[in-house]
């Protein structure tokens, strides 16, 4: 019964329908967010392959879940994909790669502004690939940002943001955990 439950409310997200007072079926608002930016690992352990500095891409599905009449500020639940390339400290190290996707969410912390902050937090599934080694090994990655959406007269949202992410994977033939501790600053826009 659980299942079917899940089944039913994610096709209903999905679908982006809510019902409002009376009889009337609106659509939920939705965002698209394209956005690119730096990477810096200042802290890894267990692991030789040193690769400290990167850059990132990502593109992001989001549906508005509150803050539709204006009196409260909006909030977003999204589908993330994004994808990393971490480049070799030495020509001794090989290039690391990370493929993320999993859910964010993002609260705006005003009703209305032209420079808007938000917060925002995710949970990820991500996967961890060494230039030259077959395969690769999935961890988890937990994800906490800042920033700044510039609202426009158009369809149009600039953002930057700073964030901070915690990356977890199993052993890969060491003999404790790879943890990653990292920083991006990413520019975007939203759509």
């Amino acid at each position: 019964m659980k299942v079917v439950l899940f089944i039913v409310m994610t096709i209903y997200s999905i679908t982006g329908f809510t019902q409002t007072s009376g009889s009337v079926i609106k659509k939920v608002p939705k965002e698209y967010s394209l956005e690119a930016g730096y990477r810096h690992v200042f802290h890894q352990t267990r692991i030789d392959n040193k690769a400290s500095q990167g850059y990132g891409a990502l593109f992001d599905y989001a549906w508005q879940l509150s803050g539709f009449d204006g009196t409260k500020a909006k909030s977003f639940i999204s589908v993330p994909m994004g994808y990393t390339i971490m480049l070799p400290d030495d020509a001794s190290q090989k290039r690391t790669t990370m493929l993320n996707y999993g859910w964010t969410v993002r609260h705006e912390l005003k009703k209305h502004a032209r420079w808007m902050p938000f917060v925002g937090y995710g949970l990820f599934l991500n996967t961890l690939k060494f230039e030259g080694v077959e395969g690769g090994v999935f961890g988890h990655q937990t994800q906490f940002d800042f920033g700044y959406n510039f609202n426009t007269n158009s369809r149009l949202q600039y953002f930057a943001k700073i964030q901070y992410s915690y990356t977890s994977y199993p052993q890969l033939n060491e003999p404790e955990r790879i943890k990653y501790h990292y920083a991006d600053i990413r520019l975007g826009v939203r759509f």
